[in-house]
């Protein structure tokens, strides 16, 4: 049996994954259910990946923080605490995450491998261009992207899908969070 593979990102309705202006976390569009909903999402047996880049921003913000940031929402706490695979030719070990392994070499490779032998789902959260590569190798079963309901049309950075191939998306799951962020579940493939 294949192991599923989840690419999890957060979106600005205009499709940007980070901002550069001052929104905060969520661009301040957090709620209880959102919150409740990914605690739920990352309680359950999983292998976390990422790429080098979104390793370096959750370790060094997991570092600067309290106990009492949005950065340590129980979720978050949650995703540290699960196994996880960083993929990575520029890191060098020990990495500062509990029950985290560096596997070296083409993401596609280690991805595919990881779907072989993992007895749970995967699932990464961000890593952009790791998981465009996924996406157009057809390794990604699910894209869950979560859109909060923002344009960030001047201080918007890192477009989600920017530069990826086309894709099909059979939706398989919505739901709207706190009245107003909405996550959307797609199966994708690739647009012949």
């Amino acid at each position: 049996m294949t192991a599923t593979y989840t690419f999890d990102v957060f979106s600005s309705l205009d499709g940007f994954g980070t901002t550069s202006g001052d929104w905060g976390g969520y661009w301040g569009k957090q709620g209880p259910e959102l919150l409740e909903h990914r605690l739920a999402l990352y309680s359950e047996e999983q292998r976390v990946v990422f790429g080098a880049d979104t390793y370096r921003v959750f370790a060094r913000m997991l570092a600067a923080s309290t106990e009492d940031s949005e950065v340590r929402d129980p979720w978050v706490t949650r995703m540290r605490e699960l196994p996880a695979t960083v993929v990575s030719s520029t890191l060098e070990g020990p990495l500062d995450w509990p029950d985290a392994t560096l596997a070296s070499g083409d993401a596609v490779d280690v991805v595919a491998r990881l779907k072989k032998e993992s007895e749970v789902p995967l699932r990464s959260h961000g890593s952009l261009s790791l998981n465009r590569a996924l996406m157009a190798a057809g390794l990604v079963d699910f894209v869950q992207v979560t859109i909060f309901p923002v344009i960030t049309g001047r201080t918007g950075t890192e477009p989600v899908f920017q530069g990826a191939a086309d894709f099909d998306l059979e939706l398989v799951d919505s739901r709207i969070l706190d009245g107003r962020t909405q996550q959307l579940v797609y199966r994708p493939t690739l647009h012949a």
